[in-house]
C-alpha cells in the first residue's frame, strides 16, 4: 500500500455536516390539544355570537360550527323542526336532481348521437361505455371550494348576516337598524315560517335569532317591567302576548352561561303581563261584557300561555260553582219519602237544573274562548268535585244510617240519573266523545269511593232477604201443618187423646178402607183427581174405577199460594180414627208443597233487583268495574246456593223420605188411581224443572246477554255454580225416581196380589169349568198395571232430560218384568186359562213398545214366548220339553231351569211332569 496522504484544503469555508440542519431543527406537534368530541361539546354551550367568532379561527372549526346537526338540535329544542318534513324535502330534492341529470344526459346524447346509456348507435349491444370521471361535476366542486376560500371572513352567507355581535342591534341589507325598523307583523310569525330542510338548519335558526335575539337579550337586561323594547315596539296586548310567547319558545334554545337568570327574568315579565290581563278579564266578567273585554283578553291569555289562568278564574266565578246551594237539598230525597224508602224526584230535579245551567255556561264559553273544549273539561272536573260529590255524599251517609234498602236504592238510582245527565248535555262545539269521556272520569271519581261499601251492603242485603224468604216459607209450612192437625183433632174426644198413639195409628192403617170416611184434602197444586162433593156421595155417583188412565198435571200448572188451598177446610172429623186418616192424607198432599215456585220466583226477582243495581257500576271500568262484575256473579252464586241447598234439596229429600215410607197396603184410598206419593213427587219434579228453566232464562238474560259472565269460561264462578246446581237437581230427581220406581213396583205387586183372582188363569178352579165362556181380553189386573205404570212414565215427558227419562223407563220396564215373573210363579195356569195369560202378556208387550227401547223389548218378547208353554196340551209332553230346553226361543233371557220352574205352575203339571222330565233328563228310562 502507498503511504501518500491528501493535503488539507485551505482558503475556503469549512465544510458542514449534512445532518446538521436536522439536528438543529425542533419538531412541532400539530395535533390539537383537545379531542374533537370535547370541542364539539364546548361549542354547544357557547353563545351564538361566540360561535361565529370561533368559526373564523380555522376551516376545521368552521366545519364544526356549521355542522347541520348542531343547528337542528337547537330547532328541535324549540319544537320547530319536523323530521318527517325534512326527510320528505330531501327525497323530493334528490328525485328532482336525478330527473334533471337524466334530462341533461338525454339532451347531450341527442346532440352527439349517443344513446342515453352511453352506447353509440354503431356499437354492438352489450358493450356499454363507462364514465370514470365526470368533468362537469368536478368543475362545480372546484368552483364551490374557490368561492369559499375567496370569501372574506367578515361576511357570513349563513343566515346570520343580518345579526351583529351586539345583541341590541341588527343589520338589514348591510345597515344596522333597531328591531322596530322591521315589519312587526312578520316578526310575530317568525316561528311559524321555519322550514325543515336538511343542510339549511343553520340558516333557519339564523333568521329566528335575527328577529327574536335582540328582544330576548334586551328583556334580560331590563331593570323593570316597563324597560323592555317589546312593549314599545308593540302596543296591542295580543301582539305583546304573541311576541312574549315566541320569546318563551326561543329561550329553550338558550344554553349559554346565564340562561337561568335570563329565563327567570322572562318568566317574571310574563307573570306581570298575565296578571294585568287577568284583571281586565275579571272586570269584563263583572260587567258582563262577554263579546267585548272578556273575549279580547281571553284570546290574549290563550296566546300567551294557553290561558290556564283565565280558565281557572272563569270556572271559579261560574254560578254553577259559586251558587251550587240553589240547585237542591239532598235531604229532600229522604224527607219526602216514606219510612224505609227513598224518593228520587228531588235528585232528578237537581240533575235537570244542573244540566240546564251547564248548557248555558257552555254557550257562554263558546263566545269567549277560542277553544271551548279546554274550558268545558276543567269546568266538568270542578263540577264533579264541588257540586255532584257534595250533593250525593251526605245523602248516602244519611240513607246508610236510616235504612240499608234506601241506601242501596239511593246509590244505584243517583248513579243512573248521573248517567242520564251526562247523555242529556249539549255542550255546543265541544266534541261529544270528549265530553262524555270526561264526564265518565268525573262520575267515576265521585262514585268510586262509595262502590266498595255499596257492593258489600248489596250482597249482605240479598243474603238476608233470601234467607228471610226461605225461612218464612218453612215457618208457614210448619205452622200450617200444626194448625191442620189441630183442626182435625179439635172435635175428637179428649179422653181418646190419652190413649196410646201407636194403638190409634194401627187402627187407622189396618182397618178396612170402606169404613174410613172420605175426607178431601186440598193441594197447593192443580189436583188431577176429580172433586168429591157431598152431593155426589149422597147420590152414589162417585167413580171408583181404576181402569181410566191417570192424567198427568200440566207442565204450566203453577202452585197456588203458600196456603194448602184457597177453599176452606172441610168439617173437622169427630172421631180419632177419622182425624188420623185426615192427617195422613194431609201429609201426603203436602209432599207437593215441600218447595214452591213462588218462593223461587221471589228469590229470582230479589236477585234481579240486586244484580241490576250492581251491574250499573260495571260501567265505571277499572278495578271498581271489575269488582262490580264479580259481585254480580257472587249474587247469582248466592241465589243458586239458597235456592238449591236451602229450598229445593231439602224438599226433594223430604219427598224421597215420604216415598221410602209409603206402603200401598196401608194406603187410605185404594180406589184412587195412581200411586199418590209418586204422582206428587213427579209433580214436584215438574216444579223443579220449571225452577231450573227459570234459572236458565235469568242466567242468559241477566248475566250472559249483559256480558257480566263468559259462558265459555268453565272456571268462571257463575258457570261452575250453575253446573253444580243442575247436578244437584239431577241427583235429587234421580234419587227420587229410584225410590219412586220402588213405590211403583210395590203398587204393581199390590195390584197383582189383590186383584188377580184364581179363575183368571185357571177357570176350572171354580168347579164349573164346563159352563164358562173363555174371555180372550186382558185381565183387569193387567189393564190396571199398564194404566198405573204408563200414567207415571208419561208424567216425566218434557219435565226431565231425555237421557234420564230413558234410564227411568228402562228401569221401570226391567222391574216390571221381574214383578210379573214373580207374580207368574204364584199362579196356577190351566190350558184354558193360558188364553187370558197370553192376552195379558201381549198387553204388556204392546205397552213396552211405546217406550221405544229395543233392549227392553227383548225381555217382554221372551215373556210372551214363555206364556205359550201353558197352551200345550198335556198329551204333548215331549214337545213341551223341547220348547223348555230351547234357550234360543227365549232370546237368552231365560235358562232352561228357569223355564222349567215356570212350567211347574201348570194346573196339570203333575200329569205331564213325568213325560217332560223323561224327555228333558231321561228320568224313568231303563238301561238294557
Amino acid at each position: 500500500m502507498s503511504a501518500f496522504k491528501r493535503a488539507p484544503v485551505t482558503g475556503g469555508p469549512p465544510r458542514q455536516n449534512k445532518l446538521a440542519p436536522l439536528h438543529s431543527a425542533t419538531m412541532i406537534d400539530t395535533k390539537p390539544v383537545l379531542p374533537a368530541e370535547i370541542i364539539s361539546t364546548i361549542l354547544d354551550y357557547l353563545p351564538v355570537s361566540d360561535l361565529l367568532r370561533f368559526a373564523r379561527t380555522s376551516r376545521r372549526m368552521l366545519e364544526m360550527v356549521y355542522d347541520d346537526t348542531r343547528w337542528v338540535q337547537r330547532l328541535q329544542s324549540m319544537g320547530c323542526w319536523n323530521e318527517n318534513e325534512a326527510r320528505q324535502r330531501f327525497e323530493d330534492a334528490r328525485r328532482k336532481k336525478w330527473e334533471s341529470q337524466k334530462a341533461s344526459h338525454e339532451a347531450e346524447a341527442k346532440r352527439v348521437g349517443i344513446g342515453v346509456d352511453g352506447i353509440n348507435g354503431n356499437q354492438r349491444e352489450g358493450k356499454a361505455s363507462v364514465t370514470l370521471f365526470d368533468t362537469g361535476l368536478e368543475q362545480q366542486r372546484q368552483r364551490r371550494l374557490t368561492a369559499l376560500e375567496s370569501t372574506p371572513h367578515s361576511s357570513h352567507p349563513d343566515g346570520f348576516s343580518a345579526v351583529t355581535l351586539s345583541p341590541s342591534e341588527q343589520r338589514v341589507n348591510g345597515t344596522f337598524t333597531t328591531p322596530s325598523a322591521r315589519d312587526p307583523g312578520a316578526m310575530l310569525k317568525i316561528l311559524t315560517q321555519v322550514q325543515s330542510v336538511r343542510g339549511h338548519a343553520r340558516q333557519e335558526y339564523g333568521r329566528i335569532y335575527g328577529v327574536l335575539g335582540p328582544f330576548y337579550f334586551d328583556l334580560a337586561r331590563s331593570k323593570s317591567h316597563s324597560d323592555p323594547v317589546i312593549f314599545r315596539a308593540y302596543r296591542d296586548p295580543e301582539q305583546q302576548a304573541q311576541m312574549l310567547a315566541q320569546l318563551k319558545v326561543f329561550a329553550k334554545s338558550d344554553m349559554a352561561q346565564g340562561w337561568q337568570q335570563r329565563e327567570e327574568k322572562l318568566d317574571a315579565i310574563m307573570a306581570i303581563f298575565e296578571n294585568a290581563v287577568l284583571r281586565e278579564f275579571e272586570r269584563g266578567y263583572e260587567d258582563g261584557d262577554v263579546q267585548g273585554r272578556m273575549k279580547k283578553y281571553a284570546n290574549v291569555l290563550v296566546t300567551l300561555n294557553g290561558g290556564q289562568a283565565g280558565i281557572e278564574l272563569f270556572v271559579q266565578k261560574s254560578p254553577i260553582i259559586s251558587e251550587r246551594g240553589k240547585l237542591g237539598n239532598p235531604m229532600n230525597c229522604l224527607n219526602e219519602a216514606s219510612s224505609g224508602n227513598i224518593s228520587l224526584g228531588p235528585s232528578h230535579d237537581f240533575f235537570s237544573s244542573l244540566s240546564s245551567a251547564l248548557n248555558e255556561q257552555a254557550h257562554i264559553i263558546e263566545q269567549i274562548f277560542p277553544d271551548p273544549t279546554n274550558v268545558v273539561i276543567p269546568l266538568l272536573e270542578r263540577l264533579g268535585e264541588d257540586v255532584i260529590a257534595e250533593y250525593v255524599t251526605p245523602l248516602f251517609d244519611e240513607a246508610h244510617q236510616r235504612d240499608i234498602e234506601s241506601y242501596l236504592k239511593a246509590v244505584s238510582g243517583l248513579y243512573e240519573q248521573s248517567l242520564r245527565f251526562a247523555r242529556s248535555l249539549d255542550l255546543g262545539t265541544t266534541p261529544r266523545e270528549d265530553a262524555l269521556f270526561q264526564l265518565h272520569e268525573v262520575l267515576t271519581k265521585v262514585f268510586e269511593p262509595h262502590v266498595d261499601l255499596y257492593l258489600q251492603e248489596e250482597l249482605e242485603f240479598f243474603n238476608k232477604r233470601s234467607d228471610a224468604e226461605v225461612r218464612s216459607w218453612e215457618t208457614k209450612l210448619s205452622e200450617q201443618d200444626a194448625s191442620t192437625e189441630s183442626y182435625f183433632m179439635s172435635n175428637v174426644n179428649r179422653q181418646a187423646d190419652k190413649r196410646d198413639f201407636l194403638t190409634s195409628f194401627r187402627k187407622v192403617v189396618m182397618m178396612p178402607v170402606n169404613v174410613l170416611p172420605s175426607i178431601p184434602i186440598s193441594s197447593p197444586f192443580a189436583s188431577s183427581k176429580p172433586a168429591v162433593t157431598q152431593a155426589s156421595v149422597a147420590n152414589g155417583s162417585i167413580d171408583t174405577s181404576l181402569n181410566g188412565p191417570l192424567q198427568p198435571p200440566s207442565r204450566s200448572s203453577t202452585p197456588a199460594s203458600l196456603g194448602r188451598s184457597s177453599t176452606p177446610l172441610p168439617e173437622a172429623p169427630t172421631t180419632e180414627l177419622a182425624a188420623k186418616t185426615a192427617i195422613m192424607n194431609s201429609k201426603l198432599e203436602g209432599i207437593r208443597s215441600l218447595f214452591s215456585i213462588e218462593v223461587a220466583l221471589n228469590l229470582v226477582h230479589a236477585a234481579k233487583s240486586s244484580l241490576e243495581r250492581a251491574a250499573l257500576f260495571v260501567r265505571l271500568g277499572g278495578q271498581s268495574g271489575e269488582e262490580a262484575r264479580e259481585q254480580c256473579e257472587t249474587i247469582f252464586v248466592l241465589l243458586l246456593q239458597t235456592l238449591g241447598s236451602r229450598h229445593i234439596k231439602p224438599g226433594f229429600d223430604k219427598a224421597v223420605d215420604h216415598l221410602s215410607n209409603y206402603n200401598p197396603r196401608e194406603a187410605s184410598e185404594p180406589s184412587q188411581p195412581g200411586v199418590t206419593p209418586l204422582v206428587m213427587f213427579l209433580e214436584l219434579v215438574n216444579v223443579g224443572d220449571l225452577i231450573q228453566q227459570m234459572v236458565d232464562v235469568f242466567y242468559a238474560q241477566e248475566l250472559v246477554a249483559t256480558k257480566l259472565t263468559d259462558l265459555d269460561d268453565f272456571l268462571d264462578p257463575a258457570v261452575k255454580e250453575k253446573k253444580r246446581f243442575e247436578q244437584m237437581l239431577d241427583e235429587r230427581v234421580a234419587a227420587g225416581l229410584n225410590k219412586g220406581i220402588d213405590v211403583l213396583i210395590a203398587e204393581v205387586e199390590y195390584i197383582c196380589a189383590t186383584t188377580q183372582i184364581a179363575t183368571d188363569f185357571n177357570p176350572g178352579a171354580s168347579g164349573d169349568a164346563n159352563g164358562q165362556v173363555i174371555d180372550i181380553s186382558p185381565s183387569t189386573t193387567a189393564l190396571r198395571i199398564v194404566d198405573v205404570v204408563s200414567s207415571h212414565t208419561k208424567m216425566l215427558v218434557g219435565s226431565t232430560d231425555k237421557n234420564m227419562l230413558d234410564v227411568f223407563n228402562q228401569e221401570v220396564g226391567l222391574r216390571l218384568f221381574s214383578a210379573l215373573c214373580k207374580h207368574l210363579k204364584r199362579q196356577r195356569i190351566s190350558v184354558d186359562g193360558s188364553i187370558k195369560l197370553i192376552s195379558d202378556m201381549n198387553h204388556y208387550f204392546t205397552y213396552i213398545q211405546t217406550l221405544k227401547n229395543a233392549d227392553l223389548l227383548q225381555y217382554f218378547k221372551a215373556l210372551r214366548e214363555l206364556s205359550q208353554i201353558y197352551l200345550i196340551d198335556p198329551s204333548h209332553a215331549k214337545e213341551m220339553a223341547t220348547i223348555i230346553a230351547d234357550a234360543d226361543r227365549f232370546y237368552g233371557i231365560f235358562r232352561a231351569e228357569e223355564v222349567y220352574e215356570f212350567a211347574e205352575r201348570r194346573a196339570d203339571w203333575y200329569q205331564v211332569r213325568k213325560g217332560v222330565e223323561r224327555a228333558m233328563y231321561g228320568i224313568g228310562c231303563v238301561v238294557m
